[in-house]
């Protein structure tokens, strides 16, 4: 894309692609640096203040300042854009391919679990435990339902991390491989087991807990220690507490 492009150009190439199959919106500097970080293909990058956002990068991301300064361009954000992020940029990436995706979440043996968000309701939810997800290590998370985890708003929350694990929608028959935990109040208390890295851990819905089916499915139902009389947690609050059981990722060496 040429320095040269007015904001109008900029402004018409956006709207095209906007309308393209397999393009996921970054919503702000955090989800632009962490995809970039994570080896997404960004397309495009538009800032009120290219300047500014140029700053910004070097300021919290010099691992990708040179990338940053590449691809950002003036446009009218408004314009563009129902709701303008803080930081005044937006860009557009290339969604994962489905069928590398399917296959990382297969793979055995896996070094960290897969997370099962079983019919998620709340968008913002689903993006923190993405952000979650990727700051563990886990293998992925799998959603269940008519929730797309790739909605804008999503990957607003997770900031711009889907890019740094594996998010994908599938079905039931669809599952990855491996020992099915489904987390159930009326399950083992998660502090007695140890989860293994292969495993599936399966959350419920924020309201409705985990489904039927998927509870017929499971290989073991896991609790959270909870104090009487509280009714639950908050889904991202959930995984959390599990992932952190599981383990995480290795430290570096000193």
């Amino acid at each position: 894309m040429s320095d040269e492009q007015s904001p109008e150009e900029v402004v018409r190439q956006w709207r095209e692609a906007v309308g393209q199959d397999g393009l996921v919106l970054l919503d702000g500097f955090h989800a632009l640096k962490h995809a970039l970080r994570f080896g997404a293909e960004v397309r495009m990058a538009v800032a009120e203040d290219p300047g500014a956002v140029r700053a910004l990068a070097g300021e919290l991301a010099p691992d990708v300042e040179a990338d940053v300064a590449r691809l950002v361009r003036a446009a009218p954000l408004k314009g563009l854009l129902a709701r303008v992020h803080p930081t005044g940029v937006a860009a557009l990436a290339v969604r994962p391919d489905r069928a590398a995706g399917l296959a990382a979440l297969r793979r055995l043996p896996r070094p960290a679990p897969v997370v099962v968000l079983d019919n998620p309701r709340n968008l913002g939810n689903v993006g923190a435990v993405v952000r979650l997800a990727a700051g563990f290590g886990a293998t992925g998370v799998v959603t269940r339902g008519d929730l797309d985890p790739w909605h804008p708003n999503v990957v607003r929350a997770g900031a711009g991390l889907h890019y740094a694990t594996t998010v994908e929608r599938l079905g039931l028959d669809e599952l990855p491989p491996g020992p099915l935990y489904a987390l159930d109040p009326e399950g083992e208390d998660i502090r007695t087991l140890t989860l293994p890295d292969d495993a599936l851990l399966a959350f419920g819905s924020e309201r409705h807990g985990i489904s039927p089916e998927l509870r017929e499915r499971a290989d073991h139902l896991v609790s959270l220690p909870m104090r009487p009389q509280v009714s639950s947690y908050n889904l991202a609050t959930s995984v959390a507490m599990a992932l952190f059981h599981w383990g995480g990722p290795t430290p570096p060496s000193s």
